[in-house]
């Protein structure tokens, strides 16, 4: 009996121990290939077809301008256009979601589209504009189309370039790691614009 109760042990160390090395081969094993992506993202409030929304508003961080009560005139009015358009640009606890377009170069319509940008940010600080943001970053041509890359982090935008964690990827970015650096293109808090992207990535 001890004997086959040993036999039992050491047959499922065995197994144990291959299911280590399997693990260990799928995730440890190849050569990391390191990627830089650059892109401009195009963020627009305004338009015909805005492509980032402000869905909650929170607290406004400036003065209210005083309601003539206007606002009640007309009952058929899109209150979501109207909540992104003529709210205060800086409201703390604002949540906003983004659908932007991503190309090569600045220029929304010269420039070849690349991908898009989907995500949402929440407005965190009551000192100045910070928020923070998670954004897919979603490839749709060149050699890493079908590709996608998550990035999240604190968005200062009083400063120059910011930083965010890649978290992840799909496709040829799967177990990504790295790190997003955004800074300002053409951008104001009011109307949006364009937003300049590099991603270095590990995978």
């Amino acid at each position: 009996m001890a004997s086959l109760s040993s036999l039992f042990v050491g047959a499922a160390f065995l197994v144990a121990a291959a299911f280590y090395f399997r693990t260990y081969n799928v995730l440890g094993d190849g050569a990391t290939t390191t990627t830089h992506l650059h892109f401009f993202m195009h963020d627009d409030y305004t338009g015909p077809r805005p492509t980032a929304m402000r869905v909650v508003s929170g607290r406004s961080l400036v003065p209210a301008e005083p309601n003539d009560g206007d606002d009640d005139d007309n009952p058929t009015e899109n209150k979501s256009t109207s909540l992104s358009s003529s709210s205060p640009p800086r409201q703390f606890g604002d949540m906003v979601v983004l659908n932007n377009a991503l190309t090569e170069g600045p220029d929304a319509g010269g420039s070849p589209r690349v991908g898009t940008a989907q995500g949402f940010a929440v407005r965190v600080s009551e000192g100045g504009v910070v928020s923070h943001l998670t954004l897919h970053l979603v490839v749709e041509a060149g050699e890493h189309r079908g590709s996608s890359v998550t990035a999240s982090g604190r968005i200062d935008m009083d400063a120059a370039v910011r930083e965010s964690v890649v978290v992840g990827g799909t496709g040829k970015f799967r177990f990504a790691r790295g790190y997003m650096l955004t800074r300002n293109y053409d951008y104001s808090l009011a109307r949006g614009g364009v937003v300049e992207i590099d991603v270095y990535l590990q995978h």
